[in-house]
């Protein structure tokens, strides 16, 4: 065929599914060019993610794309003008933040400035996250040196660890892996769920919505279960192998983790604004200035903790030996297991609005975009008492250093680099299961039928790709570890 030939056959048709009262509000377009189909589909506003797929000729290209316009049309996706419907709104927080009433400042070894609003905190053994509400997220080793920035396409609600791996989930509805030197799209959150936190455990994702529903998605981006709780405003969503504990307006409420039903329900003594947990408790912070743990097992409240203004934020040390907190009036408190307030201290900047305690060292994000490190110790906070504390180092942002972002989908292929032989890494394939496209190991020594997490915007019938490393999860599928590289 030659190009005027083909040039002469490309058809676009573009389709919307949006409804009424924050429901699904999404579009999908499909475009055939010669013997090529692309599929473009996401929410409405966005440039979504593309599939293309290949045919021996072009009445079998048309015959696919009409039969997955058909499939489409039969679950109410209309054709329309793109362009008329505005996106769907987003919510963002908003909170205020006032100046601390603690006579002293706590000993800040170093702030780092975002430049914006900060909501997404992680910290482990290498290094320390921080992501903004300008989609800004950096990564810094513990001495505050930044190792590395990626832009994402939206702002950050949160930042969730799963064993190795990072994800930022974001108001554009997507929740991106960070393990890798490019982001990727690992999760994609449905049209009428507006996020308001989420928490990872061994691939499935929990997700907290603003009208108190809990969505639960696995690691193949597929739909599992939910439930609408009591209240609304869900700014806590924790989980683990056992169960599900989401925090509400009107308290904390546990299900079992494969959705089977309740466990337990507890009304806190307040709204419920942030959420932790131990092996055996979860801590509830609350708008009516306590934090209250409650038993997982039970959900019976075992001890209270009383802040002096709404708690936005709060954490514990291994074992929730101490629990601190972060109120609205940029104070950060400690207390021992059993309710006894050890300090109160303010953050020298604003009001923390998540926070995490690693190594004797609690960090914090806050309302000025700011990530600090504070010096927990016992022998620092008996200084910072007594009036002395040491001098903030100012984290400056290296200018040589590169920002990383997620492929745009209609790239995305072209991004990945390319290489004629696996080397020393593992091989996988894209394969077409139905209507959707998976990823199988195809290297020896791996279990052929598990599912590998991977790219949705690379995934292409027949493809082969390798990638440094395969870890395998209790869910029975793998998940990526290094770079991705295309076969050829």
């Amino acid at each position: 065929m030659s190009a005027a030939q083909a040039g002469q056959s490309k058809n676009t048709t573009y389709l919307e599914l949006s409804q009424e009262g924050g429901g699904a509000h999404k579009f999908y377009e499909v475009t055939v060019n010669g013997t090529t189909v692309t599929v473009r589909y996401g929410r409405i506003g966005v440039d979504g993610q593309r599939q293309i797929s290949s045919f021996p000729t072009v009445e079998k290209a048309k015959a696919a794309a009409a039969k997955k316009i058909g499939e489409k049309v039969r679950k109410g996706y209309a054709p329309t003008v793109q362009g008329q419907r505005a996106p769907r709104a987003v919510t963002r927080r908003q909170v205020t933040s006032a100046p601390s009433t603690a006579r002293t400042t706590a000993p800040v070894l170093w702030r780092f400035r975002t430049g914006h609003s900060a909501f997404g905190i992680h910290v482990d053994d290498d290094r320390c996250w921080v992501g903004n509400q300008r989609g800004d997220v950096y990564s810094l080793g513990h001495d505050g040196e930044v190792l590395a920035h990626y832009t994402l396409p939206n702002g950050v609600k949160c930042l969730v660890a799963d064993d190795f791996w990072i994800y930022a989930g974001c108001d554009d509805g997507q929740v991106y892996d960070l393990s890798a030197k490019v982001p990727f799209a690992a999760y994609e959150i449905a049209d009428d769920v507006d996020i308001f936190w989420l928490d990872i455990h061994e691939g499935v994702l929990n997700v907290s919505d603003r009208n108190g529903g809990l969505t639960v998605i696995d690691h193949e981006d597929e739909f599992q279960w939910s439930r609408n709780s009591l209240g609304d405003s869900g700014w806590m969503v924790r989980a683990d192998s056992h169960a599900v504990y989401h925090g509400h307006n009107r308290g904390v409420t546990a299900y079992a983790a494969d959705g089977a039903g309740q466990l337990w329900h507890t009304a806190t003594n307040g709204n419920v604004l942030f959420g932790w947990q131990e092996e055996n408790a979860v801590y509830a912070g609350t708008g009516r200035r306590v934090v209250q743990r409650l038993a997982k097992s039970t959900g019976r409240i075992e001890a209270s903790y009383q802040c002096d203004a709404p708690v936005y934020s709060c954490a514990t040390s291994p074992g929730g030996q101490y629990v601190f907190a972060g109120d609205s009036a940029s104070s950060v408190y400690c207390f021992t297991a059993d309710g006894t307030r050890v300090w109160k201290l303010g953050t020298g900047g604003g009001s923390a609005l998540s926070m995490q305690y690693h190594a004797e060292k609690l960090y914090l994000v806050s309302t000025d975009g700011s990530l600090a490190c504070i010096d927990a110790s016992e022998a620092a906070i008996n200084a910072a008492q007594s009036g002395t504390v040491p001098v903030a180092a100012d984290i400056k942002l290296a200018a040589a250093l590169p920002a990383f972002a997620p492929p745009a989908t209609a790239a995305a292929v072209a991004t990945v680099s390319v290489v004629p032989a696996p080397g020393a890494g593992v091989v996988v394939e894209c394969v077409q299961d139905g209507g959707r496209v998976r990823v199988h190991v195809v290297s020896d020594g791996y279990e052929p039928s598990w599912n590998v997490q991977f790219p949705r915007a690379i995934r292409q019938p027949g493809a082969r790709y390798v990638v440094d490393a395969l870890h395998s999860s209790t869910g029975g599928f793998y998940r990526v570890r290094g770079e991705i590289r295309r076969l050829v």
